[in-house]
């Protein structure tokens, strides 16, 4: 069966209001233009899970007021240093955050994957992250004594939304070695995926493609975006727009800055 190929604007529309939505970092395979997208439809009380990390996609969506709660280990633009509308918001107790690590984040969409309640984890117990943690619960061992374990209530996103350099009209998208995309799409009830080119044949019929390529069946619809990406690079395809990540770090200092850099980026999009 084909895979659903709708475009940018219809793709953004199957996200609603509350939304619960899987991200992956900048240095993976980010759905930025999908992500504009969104923004220009107004949704609002969004709940972002980093997988692990969240970065430039995060940041324009709070900075749009389209996000309610964040849920990641980090929230960091790398070398350009603090996401400026992320820090606003939290100084400004303008969006609900529940602090993780980068295990405590994959073991919950594990637990979605597999399809049980909770995940077992260690190296968190005492900590601040798992103090704050209500959701997080310390039993035992039923495997040995005196032997605490923490477990991890299980994370299914609405939605797992990235972008990958390839699908093919059955809706298999090719992610190559980023298998944080894979566990994002086995844990979410769906994935809405950018790519920047659709082929003709079966991805999976590929011995070379096949163990990167995602299965058709976790992926709700697709849309082609060339240069979908953008400013944010493809590992393997196109490089970061350098200037352009600075200039958005320079802007979104101020909420005045964010819109107006905002406004522009849509113009130069629907040029």
């Amino acid at each position: 069966m084909d895979a659903i190929r709708l475009d940018l604007d219809g793709l953004a529309a199957r996200v609603s209001d509350g939304a619960k939505i899987a991200l992956p970092p900048d240095y993976s395979y980010c759905a930025m233009a999908l992500v504009r997208a969104i923004i220009a439809r107004n949704v609002r009380d969004l709940h972002l899970v980093g997988v692990p990390a969240l970065g430039f996609q995060a940041d324009q969506l709070i900075g749009a007021g389209c996000v309610g709660t964040v849920e990641t280990a980090a929230v960091t633009l790398g070398e350009f240093g603090l996401a400026p509308r992320f820090s606003a918001s939290i100084k400004a107790a303008g969006i609900r955050m529940l602090d993780a690590t980068c295990p405590a984040i994959h073991a919950g969409l594990q637990a979605s994957e597999k399809g049980v309640p909770f995940m077992p984890l260690r190296g968190v117990i005492g900590s601040d992250v798992e103090k704050r943690r209500d959701d997080w619960v310390i039993g035992q061992n039923p495997f040995a004594e005196n032997d605490p374990i923490l477990m991890v209530k299980a994370i299914q996103p609405d939605f797992a939304v990235f972008h990958a350099p390839l699908a093919d009209r059955f809706g298999n998208v090719w992610v190559g070695v980023r298998r944080e995309l894979m566990l994002m799409a086995h844990a979410a009830k769906s994935s809405l995926v950018t790519v920047e080119k659709i082929v003709d044949g079966n991805l999976l019929d590929d011995p070379v493609r096949a163990a990167g390529t995602i299965p058709g069946l976790y992926v709700g619809a697709i849309a082609e975006a060339e240069q979908g990406a953008w400013p944010l690079g493809i590992p393997g395809g196109y490089d970061a727009d350098q200037d352009e990540l600075a200039r958005y770090v320079d802007m979104a200092r101020t909420e005045d800055g964010f819109a107006a850099y905002m406004a522009g980026t849509k113009a130069v999009a629907a040029e």
